[in-house]
């Protein structure tokens, strides 16, 4: 009885470890600086190609508005004078993926203005443009709704203020860090917050309109100031203001 009973428990946990998803990729964001040959910067207004990223968002992207503290990376968005600044970080070319669980811990930013965001965008961007490319919008929260959640994809049938999107409502979703998650499979993207899910998007004929998601997509981390979605309203009061990223890791499913 006591040898079934051991043979039983060696099957259970043999198959839980083997349903436990691999890590494929991470970054723990434990060193002393950016890791700069997992991340790009990207600077200035976007000009000039896309002034105010495409937003018209206020901010200039420095390589200043950020540190590495405690195993987190802090993106600061600041006011000085006239002029608003902040981060905003990629993968592009270093590390790109195609399907899995995409996730990152995070604590928000808040405040009027405020648009912090971890996202993702196609591979082939430069030869195809926005929004054949695709984009993941795995997290955004803009500080004027309170207790919202964004969680969106842009495609050529659906994108700007027709993408398809959910905001989901969870209280206090300022306070503490919490886990933004995106599931990719070639059937479907199904996104999580703390494991809850929000949103599940799967179109039955997955043409290029609908499913550009069949190619490799690189990470964006930023913090964004106005603009179309985060403003046009900055309340100038809030700054400084800090988005805090405890990880970012993916996993094959």
């Amino acid at each position: 009885m006591k040898k079934l009973f051991l043979l039983c428990a060696l099957v259970v946990l043999y198959s839980c470890k083997a349903q436990q998803p691999q890590l494929v990729w991470s970054d723990e964001f434990n060193g002393k600086e950016l890791d700069l040959t997992s991340w790009n910067f990207e600077l200035g207004d976007g000009c000039p190609n896309l002034c105010g990223w495409g937003n018209n968002e206020r901010q200039i992207y420095t390589k200043d508005n950020h540190r590495l503290e405690d195993g987190k990376l802090i993106i600061t968005a600041k006011k000085d004078g006239d002029q608003y600044t902040s981060t905003r970080i990629t993968t592009q070319g270093k590390h790109e993926f195609q399907y899995g669980r995409m996730e990152a811990r995070a604590k928000l930013a808040i405040g009027q203005g405020i648009w912090p965001a971890f996202w993702m965008l196609g591979s082939d961007i430069k030869q195809v443009g926005w929004p054949a490319s695709g984009e993941i919008d795995i997290l955004e929260y803009v500080g004027r709704e309170e207790d919202m959640v964004y969680t969106t994809l842009h495609v050529p049938a659906g994108h700007g203020d027709s993408a398809f999107s959910k905001k989901t409502k969870f209280e206090a979703i300022e306070d503490g860090y919490h886990v933004y998650a995106a599931a990719w499979s070639p059937e479907h993207i199904e996104f999580f917050v703390d494991d809850q899910s929000v949103f599940i998007y799967s179109p039955e004929d997955k043409n290029k309109a609908v499913w550009p998601f069949d190619q490799p997509f690189y990470f964006i981390i930023n913090m964004a100031i106005g603009g179309n979605f985060g403003g046009p309203e900055v309340d100038d009061r809030i700054f400084p203001q800090e988005f805090s990223i405890d990880y970012v890791r993916v996993y094959k499913l």
